[in-house]
């Protein structure tokens, strides 16, 4: 049974998460916290402080964890969380060692065809909306040109199934917002097409001369994000895409197998600090730390997000085995039609 410390109350510093601080909490104790074990109780004092979003603490805030009982947390049972029953029982499926085919699309069926926050048009995109005006600010877009953009956003974003919110963050890192001329010396563009062989230039066909996507706009670059989408295994139509498999398959696709929050992605580095553990470079990158560090860049660019932006984010403990799941099911439909 693990105890809690006498702390009951702590200042969130940037880089923190909830399941750090809550493993921190607990780490007098005699028995350690599991990972699994961590995120339940994460839950527990994200719905206690009235935080939507478990993913997102913000440096300066105050967590109340004087909630946190001794529990036996070895036995709490699966899907105990203050969650409604559909996620409560999404949880549970995600985390069996080897889901059937039944339990996979038991699973997928669960999940929402579209994150409700998308709207596609009707709903508002508030860090899309900054993030656009930003750029033009900055001159990397024309204003005229932003309802085009935007539009082919939220297309791009109905198409594979992700949050419009969600890219605009993925640009805020890659190129500074909406930066078609953004360059590193080797990676170019909006998301940072990289040179090389089979890297992100040379899958949408620039492969002997990447440097010519700087000399393309916004709206080009947007229908190049679109082939490499495709190209990097993104399913038109297919299940929700959260904000670390959204980065990932722009930085790393591979590090997508890695579906554990906290464990370390297979990941040249240093990248910038934000994405790593602690925003220190010396430290691995986690899915948890890149949903931390695009939250903490987005807020620092662009002030903080009314309580909408968040939209239905779920953690990356929630999104075990997406793809894999995806896959099990298509691969089950195939072989009961042969």
């Amino acid at each position: 049974m693990a105890q809690a410390t006498q702390h009951t109350t702590v200042q969130a510093q940037e880089g923190d998460t909830l399941i750090g601080l809550v493993k921190t909490h607990y780490k007098a104790g005699p028995q350690p916290l599991s990972d699994a074990q961590a995120l339940r109780l994460a839950h527990q004092v994200a719905a206690s402080n009235g935080i939507d979003n478990p993913d997102l603490i913000l440096a300066g805030q105050n967590i109340h964890l004087r909630d946190l009982k001794s529990l036996p947390l070895a036995q709490a049972p699966r899907g105990s969380l203050d969650l409604n029953a559909r996620v409560a029982q999404q949880i549970w499926q995600l985390n069996q060692p080897s889901p059937s085919a039944s339990m996979a699309a038991s699973a997928l069926a669960a999940r929402p065809a579209h994150w409700p926050s998308n709207g596609f048009g009707t709903e508002p995109h508030p860090v899309l909306d900054r993030t656009l005006s930003r750029a033009v600010d900055k001159g990397f877009v024309q204003a005229s040109e932003v309802p085009a953009v935007k539009s082919k956003i939220l297309a791009l974003a109905e198409r594979y199934n992700f949050q419009p919110d969600d890219f605009a963050r993925l640009t805020l890192m890659e190129s500074g917002g909406m930066n078609p001329q953004a360059s590193n010396g080797n990676c170019h563009g909006i998301i940072q097409f990289c040179d090389g062989p089979n890297r992100g230039a040379a899958s949408v066909g620039f492969k002997d001369n990447p440097r010519a996507i700087l000399g393309m706009g916004l709206l080009q670059q947007l229908d190049l994000v679109d082939r490499y989408f495709g190209q990097a295994g993104l399913r038109v139509k297919g299940p929700p895409i959260g904000l670390d498999d959204l980065y990932l398959t722009v930085l790393t696709p591979a590090a997508r197998q890695e579906t554990r929050p906290d464990a370390p992605l297979a990941i040249a580095g240093p990248q910038a600090r934000y994405l790593h553990t602690g925003q220190d470079t010396r430290n691995p990158i986690t899915r948890n730390s890149i949903l931390s560090g695009l939250h903490q860049l987005t807020q620092n660019l662009l002030g903080p997000m009314p309580q909408l932006a968040q939209g239905f984010n779920t953690p990356a403990p929630h999104k075990v085995h997406l793809a894999r799941l995806y896959d099990e099911v298509a691969q089950t439909q195939a072989s009961a039609q042969r």
